[in-house]
C-alpha cells in the first residue's frame, strides 16, 4: 500500500534480467494497436532502474500490448477516482478492504482465470481471504505489515518494548509522523484502545478519533511518502509505516528500525483486479497472468522490497531476504495481526466526517472544512472555466460553476465534495 523502495542487488538483477531477455517471445501482432491503462500505488513494480527489469517494456516487447502506467497515493485516492467515472482504468492494484468495496459496490469484473493460468502459482494462504471470499476478483500481488520506524538515535526505549502508545508519548512532541489517511491512522488508534481494526462500533470509532485529537499537537506532520526524506535526514524520530519500506529507511538511515508492536498490527494484501467496464479484459487478464509469471514476480518482489505471496518467487530469493522477519515475520506475529475488511458504509461516512474533524481541528462544524476547500475549488474552476473561454463575468458563469462544483452534507457533517467529474469523499 505504498511508496515502495528500491533495492541494489545488481548481480542478482542483471543475471535475472538476462534470463528475462532469453525468456521473451515473439510480439503478437494483433495487440500492436492496444493499451491497457494501469493504475498502481508509487515505485510499486520493477522499473528498469538499477539494472533491474523494467516489467510493463518487457510486457509489451513480448505481447505488443502497450502499458498507459498511472499511480495514486491512497486506496481512497483510488476510490474517488472509479468513483468520479473520471478514470478508465484495466488494471488496478487496491488493498483488501478497498477491495471488497469495490466489489460490494459493484465496480469490478470477475476474472476469467482460464486467461490466467499462472493463478495456480500463487500460494494458497493468500487464497480465499475475506476480502474475496471466493476469489472472483482479485490476484494477490504483495503484502506486509504496519509498523513503526524509529530512530534509535532519538528514541530511550528499547525497541522491544515499543507499543502504539509511543505515538503519543510528549516526550517526542514534534518529532512524531503520522499517517495522512484516515484507515491507517484510525487503525493505529483503534489497536492502541485495544478495539479491532474492524469495529461496527461507533462509540469505538469516537473514542479512537477523540485520541487521534488528542496527538494532533504532537505530530509534526501527517505524511505517506514524505516520510523518506524526514525519517532519513533525521528530521523525525517515529513514524508509523510499512514493511516493504525498511530497506531504503536504514540505508538512508542506519539508526532507524522497524519495529512491530507487541500488542499487535495490520497486515494488508494488495491485489490486481479489472475495473467494470474495463474496454481490454482480456488483454488485462494477460497483463495480470505475465505479474504472476515466477521471474516477473521475483523481479517485482526485489524491486520494491515487498513480501511476495508468490511460491516460485520467494523460493527463489536471496537467502538474506527470506530470513528477515522484517520482510517474512512468524507465525507469532502474523497470529497476532489483523486484516482490514470493508465497512458499512454508516462506518464509513463517520470515519470520513471524524478524519475532516481531526485534519481540520473542527468540531462538527462543515464550515470549517467549506474555508479549506473553497479556495482551491474555486481556483480550479476558474482555471477550467478560462480553458473554455466562457466569459467569467457573463449571467452564465455562476450555473457553470455550480455544475462543476456541489457539496453534499449529511447530519450536518460534509460527507462528499464534488469538483468537475471528480467525486471526493471526505477524507
Amino acid at each position: 500500500m505504498r511508496v515502495k523502495i528500491k533495492r541494489c542487488n545488481f548481480l542478482f538483477i542483471s543475471i535475472l534480467f538476462m534470463c528475462l531477455l532469453a525468456y521473451g517471445c515473439d510480439i503478437n501482432r494483433d495487440n500492436d494497436n492496444v493499451t491497457i491503462n494501469v493504475c498502481n500505488w508509487g515505485e510499486y513494480i520493477s522499473n528498469g532502474t538499477y539494472g533491474g527489469v523494467n516489467v510493463n517494456s518487457l510486457f509489451t516487447k513480448e505481447t505488443g500490448i502497450k502499458v498507459n502506467y498511472t499511480t495514486f497515493q491512497s486506496n481512497e485516492e483510488l476510490f474517488a477516482k472509479m468513483s468520479g467515472n473520471g478514470a478508465a482504468y484495466d488494471v488496478i492494484i487496491p488493498s483488501d478492504y478497498m477491495i471488497a468495496r469495490f466489489i460490494e459496490n459493484n465496480m469490478l469484473e470477475k476474472l476469467e482465470f482460464k486467461n490466467i493460468p499462472n493463478y495456480h502459482l500463487i500460494d494458497d494462504n493468500f487464497k480465499n481471504r475475506s476480502y474475496d471470499e471466493n476469489n472472483e476478483f482479485s490476484v494477490p500481488y504483495t503484502w506486509g505489515l504496519m509498523g513503526i520506524f524509529v530512530n534509535k538515535n532519538m528514541v530511550d526505549e528499547p525497541v522491544d518494548e515499543i507499543d502504539w502508545n509511543i505515538l503519543w508519548n510528549e516526550k517526542y512532541s514534534n518529532k512524531i509522523l503520522m499517517f495522512d489517511n484516515s484507515r491507517d491512522a484510525f487503525g493505529i488508534s483503534l489497536m492502541r484502545l485495544g478495539y479491532s481494526i474492524n469495529t461496527v462500533n461507533l462509540s469505538e470509532w469516537r473514542k479512537a478519533a477523540e485520541e487521534l485529537k488528542k496527538q494532533r499537537p504532537l505530530i509534526q506532520t501527517y505524511v505517506m511518502d514524505q516520510i523518506y526524506d524526514k525519517m532519513g535526514n533525521g528530521e523525525a524520530a517515529l513514524a508509523p509505516y510499512y514493511s516493504g519500506d525498511a530497506g531504503i529507511m536504514v540505508k538512508s538511515n542506519p539508526n532507524i528500525k522497524f519495529v512491530v508492536p507487541k500488542s499487535g498490527t495490520n497486515m494488508f494484501i494488495d491485489a490486481m483486479c479489472i475495473p467494470k467496464g474495463s474496454d481490454h479484459k482480456k488483454e488485462a487478464e494477460e497483463y495480470i497472468n505475465f505479474m504472476c509469471r515466477t521471474d516477473i514476480a521475483l523481479a517485482n518482489s526485489l524491486y520494491t522490497n515487498y513480501s511476495t505471496p508468490h511460491k516460485g518467487a520467494y523460493e527463489n530469493l536471496p537467502e538474506d531476504i527470506r530470513s528477515n522477519d522484517v520482510f517474512y515475520p512468524g507465525d507469532d506475529i502474523i497470529k497476532n495481526s489483523e486484516v482490514f475488511v470493508n465497512l458499512p458504509s454508516e462506518i464509513n461516512q463517520e470515519i470520513n466526517a471524524l478524519w475532516i474533524q481531526i485534519k481540520t481541528g473542527g468540531e462538527n462544524n462543515p464550515w470549517i472544512l467549506i474555508a479549506i476547500i473553497v479556495s482551491g475549488m474555486v481556483l480550479y474552476i476558474l482555471v477550467t472555466l478560462y480553458k473554455k473561454n466562457v466569459n467569467l463575468w457573463s449571467k452564465n458563469m455562476f450555473w457553470e460553476v455550480v455544475k462543476m462544483a456541489s457539496i453534499k452534507f449529511k447530519d450536518g457533517n460534509v460527507m462528499e465534495f464534488t469538483v468537475g467529474t471528480t467525486i471526493l469523499t471526505t477524507i
